[in-house]
């Protein structure tokens, strides 16, 4: 949260001055503020922010407005605009409320405006370097040495026989899912196959993707638990946002879960070439269904080397709910589906979000090791011991 706190201070700057427009006193701004911000991941550090507040800022409007525009620009592209996005427009739709028309459509039109500055700078996102791209031949590695680390693999997680549907990556069929799914039933889990062969992200796949899953539902009686991969996540996002109801949580492994419409990839060349035309005007209403948040807990899963996907774009906005976590692993792309990190953080997630707990509280002190985020708690804690 300590990269986002200037921002955040500087986002609640700007919505103070629209109020200000709006002829708000500083206690209906305090109770739109608190309403709104209660179930963010950081709320114990922004509303004490919130009860600082006053209207005595001699700055206006404009100034806190391209303040705030400013330090998203410098922070560069991020999924966690998202929220500030969302926050705005409940804040807008309560202030319209009670504006007359003059000022509703100010309000209306800082909006759009705000959205307009966030969409440029997430364009900003640059394809894979070069040297990501090179070392996807780990990949190799990755799959013929998991043979030897699979029976090592902790085996604690109590599956249950609940019910989950694995959906295979790009150019991927179910053999691509086929180490996740068989450490999965070792657990106790009920695993189904996607059963659509090999993956084109085509939008056709769907209605039979809804019959699977509202067959698995009525037969288990439970809500389906969705891990995809790299596309596939693109499909379990899209069925969570459909069916809320019938799915218990997705889990995504190098997803591009936001912004598809606009990623840049090393493999867009290729796909225009052997279809045609590009997957963004082939499936338009398709990924567009992508950008909603679906209403149940969601774990991604990424790696910062990722040489075919920006990763940036398989981070999920943590901070619009408390059930969204993201957590980073080494790795190549292409080896998702055969690394030991992979597996533990699926199973640690499953359970997890079903429990209603994190996947760090989950995870054991040594499965810690494999993980980036202990390495760099490690640094932080070396770095301050003086």
């Amino acid at each position: 949260m300590n990269d986002y706190l200037h921002l955040y201070e500087a986002f609640i700057e700007f919505i103070t001055h629209l109020g200000k427009k709006n002829k708000l006193a500083v206690r209906d701004l305090k109770r739109i503020f608190s309403k709104h911000f209660k179930d963010h991941q950081d709320s114990e550090d922004l509303l004490p922010l919130i009860k600082k507040l006053t209207l005595d800022n001699e700055s206006d409007i404009n100034s806190s407005f391209q303040k705030c525009i400013r330090i998203c620009d410098e922070l560069g592209p991020s999924r966690e605009y998202y929220t500030l996005i969302n926050i705005l427009e409940h804040v807008v739709e309560d202030l319209v409320e009670k504006s007359d028309p003059k000022t509703t459509e100010l309000t209306k039109n800082v909006l759009e405006s705000f959205k307009r500055q966030i969409a440029q700078i997430n364009l900003k996102i640059p394809k894979p370097p070069l040297f990501n791209m090179l070392l996807e031949g780990r990949s190799l590695v990755e799959w013929t040495s998991i043979y030897a680390f699979y029976p090592f693999i902790p085996k604690r997680i109590k599956g249950d026989g609940r019910p989950v549907l694995l959906i295979p990556p790009y150019l991927g069929d179910d053999y691509s899912t086929s180490f996740v799914r068989r450490y999965l039933t070792s657990l106790g889990f009920k695993t189904y196959k996607w059963d659509q062969g090999v993956n084109l992200i085509k939008s056709h796949y769907i209605p039979r993707l809804e019959e699977k899953l509202e067959d698995i539902f009525r037969t288990r009686g439970q809500k389906v638990n969705i891990v995809g991969w790299s596309g596939g996540g693109l499909f379990a996002k899209i069925m969570a946002n459909r069916h809320p109801d019938m799915v218990e949580q997705i889990v995504t492994i190098g997803s591009p879960v936001w912004g598809v419409m606009d990623m840049k990839t090393p493999v867009n060349g290729v796909l225009e070439f052997f279809r045609g035309k590009s997957l963004k005007e082939r499936n338009k209403r398709f990924l567009e269904e992508l950008d909603p948040i679906p209403n149940v807990p969601i774990t991604c899963i990424y790696t910062k080397t990722d040489g075919l996907l920006p990763w940036k774009h398989c981070m999920e906005a943590e901070s619009f709910r408390k059930d969204i976590a993201n957590i980073e692993v080494y790795g190549s792309h292409s080896g998702l589906g055969a690394n030991v990190s992979v597996l533990l953080i699926t199973a640690n997630a499953l359970q997890a979000n079903i429990e209603g707990r994190t996947v760090e509280d989950t995870t054991t002190f040594i499965e810690r090791f494999l993980y980036p985020f202990y390495w760099n708690k490690k640094k932080r804690s070396l770095f301050f011991l003086n």
